[in-house]
């Protein structure tokens, strides 16, 4: 095993292991790390649906997250082996490289079509050097950009189509990108901070955002997943269409209209959003029917 160190900033700790570095030919690396805003789960979604369709996906490195997360907000997962010794697996996040088949590349896709998806949740401590190590590795095999891929709460109904806003690193990068994300200034999550670290080291990145009601953003959003994937298709040249996930975003919509029609508080609210070009005010008891109801709970 091999510890990266970056030449941008020196920090006494090094957090990302690396057991073999695989080839790759300039690829994409793919960032969805969950504890500040996702959304419907959209950014999880969407890396672990790219994760899944690579071809021979080799998980090649690795952060412990034990000494820099928040325990009491990302606790460890017990488990049992053959049913018998328990199995403390701790919060971990992982860099899986590998291809997209060649089967599914589209015209006008790039010849690389390597990624690096990097997935889990978000550490809470050492930040700088976590974000310094990450550029170090993304310019070590040559990275030809970043995503970050994240949902984030909209007053906007479920029957319109979802938006994806991205943010870009560079003006020239950010016209291509369109539309943007509207200015924002306040606290932000470590995505933010990767993506603007991997900009200042010289590998163009991208932030993207699909925009999630924000009465169902506490579930997951198969709707929200596929529009990211299919943006970061667009902007990173990768031959990946969620055409199978159709039949789940129709009966997400099933299930949502299902529950609009035994609650018609719900259901003349949303009938509101669909009139209204500005949206209306979060009404927080509605929020929680519809999410309760989508996880389940009822």
């Amino acid at each position: 095993m091999s510890r990266l160190s970056s030449p941008l900033v020196h920090y006494p700790a090094p957090v990302l292991v690396v057991d073999q570095l695989p080839s790759l030919n300039r690829p994409v690396f793919v960032v969805a790390l969950s504890g500040w805003v996702d959304a419907g789960t959209a950014g999880a979604g969407a890396a672990e649906y790219l994760e899944n369709l690579l071809v021979d996906p080799v998980t090649f490195a690795r952060i412990d997250l034990a000494d820099i997360v928040d325990l009491q907000h990302t606790r460890p997962q017990v488990g049992l082996d053959g049913g018998e010794t328990r199995i403390i697996t701790w919060p971990e996040i992982t860099l899986v490289a590998g291809q997209v088949p060649s089967s599914a590349r589209l015209a006008g896709s790039l010849d690389s079509q390597h990624v690096v998806v990097i997935r889990g949740p978000e550490p809470g401590l050492q930040w700088r050097a976590f974000c310094a190590e990450l550029v170090d590795l993304a310019r070590s095999v040559d990275a030809r950009l970043a995503v970050m891929l994240a949902g984030m709460p909209v007053v906007v109904s479920h029957r319109r189509p979802i938006r994806v806003l991205a943010t870009a690193t560079a003006r020239s990068l950010a016209q291509e990108v369109e539309p943007l994300r509207p200015d924002y200034e306040g606290p932000t999550g470590v995505q933010t901070v990767l993506q603007h670290a991997f900009g200042a080291g010289g590998v163009a990145a991208v932030g993207l955002w699909a925009q999630v009601p924000h009465y169902l953003a506490g579930g997951p959003s198969p709707a929200a997943t596929a529009a990211l994937i299919r943006r970061l298709a667009e902007i990173a040249s990768l031959a990946v269409d969620p055409v199978d996930l159709t039949e789940t975003i129709a009966e997400y919509h099933v299930k949502v209209e299902e529950t609009l029609g035994e609650r018609p508080d719900m259901a003349e609210f949303v009938e509101q959003l669909d009139s209204s070009s500005d949206g209306l005010p979060t009404g927080d008891e509605l929020a929680s029917e519809i999410e309760r109801f989508l996880r389940g709970d009822e």
